[in-house]
């Protein structure tokens, strides 16, 4: 008979070292499987001090069974969360498991225990730690490797999270386009992008390198500006704006940043990041002592770019700006060889965006969910 489990929090060194390396063990024979950046893993779960915990609380869980561990989860109360939408909601994430439906249900329970502790009626994730960074269940589209920042998980830990009490709450897309397609949408969407120009009055520029810095910040300020009001968004802090654009600085490719501006002022931007992911394979998820070198050498050979966001100040959405953006990118792109770009995430209920990508022949190839359990929580910020 099988003996049973016991969740014990993260204490000790020993124990964080421990929770880090666990997926090393459980991804050892998955090719698809890319290692996490364990700088930015320790960062996210505040085992090195993070700006998003000045205004949230995690605590790590290991599952143990026959003195070794089996399965991991955070429990996560965001206040930035509860400020904006007074739901009562608190999160999980960084959840990792054998196939058991019995570790499963024992590291949810022991993370429900510690958030009803905390006054939460509401559990919603994965998000690692908030939607800001990593989130999302990948529930399908297992046959590729995810691109840089996005989640990966085995095809079995939706039956185990719905196992555990949980259901759909929202489901993100991310949509694949590729180099060969480019001139049926030049010639399809190219003089729609130009009367939107026209429409909105602006010109479009890469970021500038002298000002790398104010551009940077002012992708963040879009960034915060254009998602209020995305499904769950909570803005980032200024503390979180000023470690991101530090982090940004190092990864960003200056030509596949691409800003709008209206009468010198910026009203849009997007960003196409280098996917990382292979490189990050190679050197195993450790940048030191000479990975970072290694990682930073890979934006000169980008043949995959994730489109991390399309950000458009209010008063200009709707006017078709975003399609200005993306036709201002394009030619950067073909210059630095991309042949595929990726575009994620996409909120399930952005007709917009989603209508956008589909009429340039862009398809939607991996979809994320997120779980919750209790009930149903406000749709809309108070």
């Amino acid at each position: 008979m099988m003996s049973s489990v016991e969740v014990r929090p993260v204490r000790s060194f020993f124990d964080r070292r421990r929770f880090l390396r666990f997926p090393w063990e459980l991804y050892r024979d998955d090719k698809n499987w890319i290692p996490p950046l364990l700088i930015n893993q320790k960062e996210l779960l505040n085992y090195i001090r993070h700006p998003f915990f000045l205004q949230a609380e995690i605590q790590t869980f290991l599952a143990w069974r026959d003195g070794r561990v089996v399965g991991r989860i955070a429990a996560i109360v965001n206040r930035g969360h509860l400020e904006r939408y007074k739901d009562e909601c608190g999160f999980f994430g960084f959840f990792e498991s054998i196939d058991d439906q019995e570790v499963a249900n024992a590291l949810f329970e022991t993370a429900r225990a510690w958030l009803v502790e905390r006054g939460m009626k509401r559990i919603r994730g994965p998000a690692n730690p908030s939607m800001n960074y990593e989130c999302g269940l990948l529930i399908d589209g297992f046959d590729s490797p995810a691109t840089f920042m996005m989640t990966y998980n085995p095809p079995y830990y939706a039956r185990l999270i719905e196992g555990a009490g949980y259901r759909k709450g929202h489901d993100m897309y991310a949509y694949i386009g590729y180099r060969d397609q480019l001139p049926a949408i030049e010639e399809k969407l190219g003089p729609l992008a130009e009367q939107a120009a026209r429409r909105c009055e602006v010109t479009v520029r890469p970021m500038d390198i002298k000002n790398f810095t104010a551009d940077v910040e002012l992708f963040l300020r879009l960034y915060n500006d254009s998602l209020v009001v995305n499904w769950g968004f909570v803005p980032l802090t200024d503390a979180e704006m000023k470690s991101l654009a530090f982090s940004l600085k190092l990864l960003l490719v200056p030509e596949l940043t691409i800003v709008a501006e209206s009468e010198g002022k910026g009203v849009g931007a997007i960003v196409g990041l280098p996917d990382f992911n292979p490189t990050i394979k190679k050197i195993n998820g450790r940048i030191l002592p000479f990975g970072w070198w290694t990682l930073l050498q890979g934006k000169k050979h980008v043949h995959r770019i994730r489109v991390l966001s399309i950000n458009v100040a209010p008063e200009f959405q709707r006017w078709g700006l975003g399609l200005v953006l993306m036709r201002g990118l394009v030619p950067k792109a073909q210059e630095v060889n991309v042949q595929e770009a990726e575009f994620s995430w996409v909120s399930e209920d952005n007709d917009l965006a989603r209508m956008g990508l589909e009429k340039g022949g862009s398809k939607i190839y991996k979809t994320y969910r997120m779980y919750e359990w209790g009930p149903p929580s406000p749709p809309v910020a108070n």
